[in-house]
C-alpha cells in the first residue's frame, strides 16, 4: 500500500513542462533563428552596414524570417504529425549548419543533385568527430527533449480556430514588417539573393521540392535523340592508321593552380617538359559541381541554355560519337558519369583491389593509366576512350596522392579545414596537382610511344576548380552567379601525336598562339566534333575551338 502511493507521487518532471503545440512551435522557431542559423547571422553582419539602421535592418530581417518559421511550424503543429516533423527538421538542420558554416556553401538544388549523386567514399570524406557531435549537441539530443516534452493539444475544433488566429497573427506580423522596412528590405533581398540560400532550414527543403520535382519529370519522359545524321567525313578515308583521342575529365582542378598556366608554384614539373603540350589559360566551367558541369561540358545546350532534367533525357557528345561509328569508352576512378556515358561501354575501377594503387575503398588516378597499353594493343576501331579522374577532390587532398608526391609541407590532413592554416590547405592541394601532373603526363609518354601504329592524342578538362578558403569559402557547389572565379578558372590541356596532327589535319602551332582566347565548356561537344571530323546538324563551328586552326584553313 506504501509503495503504490510513492508511486502515485512520482511524477516525470517533464510532465511538468507540458506546453500547447503553438507555444513549442514558439520555441523551435526562435531556436532555428537563432541557433541554427549562425552562418546567416554572420552574413548579414557583414552586408550590412553598422550602426542604429542597421541594427533595425538585421532586427527586421531576423522577425521576418521568424514569423515565416512561425506560421509554418503552427500550421504543421497537429497530434502525430508536429514531434516527428520537428525531429527531422532538428536533425537535418544541424547537419545542414554544419556543412554551411564549415565549408562556407550555400544550398540550393544543384548543391542538393550533388550530395544526391555522390557515392560512398565522397561521403567518408566528409564524416569527422566535429560533425558528430555537431549533430548529437544540436539535433539529436534537442529532439530527445522535444520527445519527452508533452504537448497539450485541444480538441479538433478549437485546435484548428486557434491555428487560424495565429496565422493571421503572422501573416499580419509581415504585412507590419514588410511595410515598415519596404525600402530597406526590398533593397537587402534585390541585391542578395544568397540570402535564401543561407536560411536554415528552408534553404535545403525548398531545394530538396526544386529536386525531386525535377527527378519525378524526369521519370516521365522518354530519350530524345539529338545528331541522327552524324557520320564520319570523307577526310577519314585519308586515314592511314586507326585512332584514339583520350579526354581525361579532371576534377577541382583550378587554373589557378597550376604551374604549366602561370602559377607561381611548379606543379607540374613533368607536363611543362613534355613536347607539344598546348595550354589554354583562360576557360571557365559550365557549372560549379560535377553533378552539372559533366552532364553540362557533354551536351549541346551550354551553360546559359542548360537544363539537368533536359540534358538526362536526350543524348549528347558521346552518343554522337558512338552513331558515327567510333568505339567508344568511359572509364572511372570517381562517383560515375553523371549519366552521360549511359550508352557506351563503361568502367568502374574505383573499387579495384590493386594493392600498390588502392585502400580504403578508393584508388588513386594511376589506375586509369594502368592496362592502357593493352587497351592500345587490342585497339580494332577508331576510339574515344574518356578518363574520370578523381583528381583534387576535397576535403581530404591528402589521400589523392601517393606519398611520394607530397612535395609541399605541411600539409592538412583534417578534412575539418576551418582547423587548418591556409598555407597547409594549399600545400595538400597543390600535391594533388603535383600527382595530376605526373599521371597525366605518364598518359602522354604512353600515347607518344605508340604513335606510330596508333594515331594519338590527349585533351584535358577539369569539371570544375576549387576554393580553398577565400572569402571564407571551401571546396566547391557555390551557385554560379554566386560563385569566386576560383571555382569557375579550370585548368585545359592538349597534346595531338605528329601523326595525329597530319591525319586530322590540326595546326598545333596555330593553337599555341590561340592560348589565351576565352573558352568554356561550352565548347567541348562542338569541339571533339570538329576534332573527329564527324558531320552533324548538331556541330556549331563557331564554338569550335579548333576550327580556326584547321591545317588546310590556316595553309588556305
Amino acid at each position: 500500500m506504501q509503495l503504490s502511493n510513492y508511486a502515485s507521487k512520482l511524477v516525470d518532471p517533464f510532465d511538468r513542462l507540458a506546453l500547447r503545440p503553438e507555444t513549442l512551435a514558439f520555441l523551435v522557431s526562435l531556436l532555428l533563428l537563432a541557433i541554427y542559423n549562425f552562418p546567416l547571422w554572420h552574413h548579414l553582419f557583414s552586408i550590412i552596414p553598422a550602426g542604429a539602421g542597421g541594427l533595425g535592418m538585421r532586427i527586421a530581417f531576423g522577425a521576418m524570417v521568424f514569423a515565416i518559421f512561425n506560421l509554418v511550424l503552427v500550421t504543421l503543429s497537429f497530434r502525430w504529425v508536429f514531434k516527428p516533423f520537428l525531429v527531422f527538421l532538428l536533425v537535418s538542420s544541424s547537419a545542414v549548419a554544419y556543412f554551411m558554416s564549415q565549408y562556407g556553401v550555400l544550398v540550393d538544388k544543384n548543391m542538393l543533385r550533388n550530395v544526391a549523386e555522390t557515392d560512398v567514399g565522397e561521403v567518408r570524406d566528409l564524416l569527422s568527430l566535429r560533425l558528430f557531435l555537431f549533430i548529437f549537441f544540436l539535433g539529436v539530443l534537442p529532439s530527445w527533449l522535444l520527445w519527452r516534452l508533452p504537448v497539450k493539444h485541444r480538441p479538433i475544433h478549437r485546435e484548428l480556430m486557434v491555428k487560424c488566429a495565429l496565422a493571421l497573427g503572422c501573416v499580419a506580423a509581415l504585412g507590419l514588417i514588410a511595410l515598415g522596412n519596404y525600402q530597406g528590405l526590398a533593397s537587402l533581398l534585390r541585391n542578395h539573393h544568397e540570402l535564401r540560400m543561407l536560411v536554415v532550414p528552408s534553404n535545403y527543403l525548398g531545394a530538396s521540392f526544386g529536386y525531386l520535382r525535377e527527378e519525378l519529370a524526369l521519370n516521365q519522359q522518354s530519350l530524345r535523340q539529338i545528331g541522327t545524321d552524324a557520320h564520319k567525313a570523307p577526310a577519314w578515308n585519308t586515314h592511314k592508321r586507326k585512332s584514339l583521342t583520350v579526354l581525361v575529365v579532371g576534377e577541382s582542378a583550378r587554373a589557378d593552380n597550376f604551374g604549366v598556366l602561370g602559377y607561381g608554384r611548379n606543379t607540374t614539373p613533368r607536363l611543362s617538359k613534355e613536347d607539344g603540350l598546348l595550354t589554354f589559360r583562360n576557360v571557365h566551367s559550365c557549372g560549379t559541381e560535377t553533378a552539372v558541369s559533366v552532364p553540362c561540358m557533354f551536351s549541346n545546350m551550354g551553360r546559359a541554355g542548360y537544363d539537368a532534367t533536359q540534358a538526362r533525357s536526350q543524348e549528347g557528345l558521346l552518343d554522337l560519337l558512338k552513331r558515327a561509328g567510333l568505339t567508344v569508352a568511359w572509364h572511372d576512378n570517381q562517383s560515375g558519369c553523371k549519366g552521360t556515358c549511359d550508352r557506351v561501354a563503361f568502367m568502374q575501377l574505383s573499387h579495384l583491389k590493386d594493392p600498390m594503387l588502392c585502400a580504403d575503398g578508393e584508388c588513386h588516378d594511376e589506375i586509369l593509366v594502368k592496362g592502357l597499353q593493352d587497351y592500345i594493343d587490342n585497339l580494332k576501331d577508331d576510339s574515344v576512350l574518356v578518363l574520370h579522374q578523381m583528381g583534387s577532390h576535397g576535403p581530404d587532398y591528402f589521400k589523392r596522392y601517393p606519398s611520394q608526391f607530397e612535395i609541399f609541407t605541411p600539409v592538412c590532413t583534417s578534412n575539418a579545414l576551418n582547423d587548418c592554416s591556409r598555407e597547409s590547405i594549399t600545400n595538400a592541394y597543390d600535391n594533388t596537382l603535383i600527382y595530376t601532373d605526373y599521371v597525366v603526363s605518364s598518359l602522354i609518354d604512353l600515347l607518344r610511344k605508340n604513335q606510330d601504329k596508333v594515331d594519338t592524342a590527349m585533351l584535358y578538362l577539369s569539371d570544375h576548380g576549387e576554393s580553398l578558403g577565400e572569402y571564407n569559402l571551401f571546396l566547391h557547389g557555390t551557385p554560379y552567379v554566386l560563385a569566386p572565379d576560383q571555382q569557375k578558372h579550370v585548368a585545359m590541356l592538349a597534346w595531338f601525336s605528329d601523326s595525329y596532327q597530319q591525319d586530322f589535319a590540326v595546326a598545333s602551332d596555330c593553337l599555341a598562339r590561340e592560348r589565351d582566347k576565352p573558352l568554356s565548356q561550352d565548347n567541348l561537344f562542338h569541339s571533339m566534333l570538329g576534332l573527329l571530323e564527324i558531320q552533324t546538324g548538331e556541330y556549331n563551328a563557331s564554338l569550335d575551338m579548333f576550327a580556326p586552326c584547321r591545317a588546310t584553313e590556316t595553309e588556305s
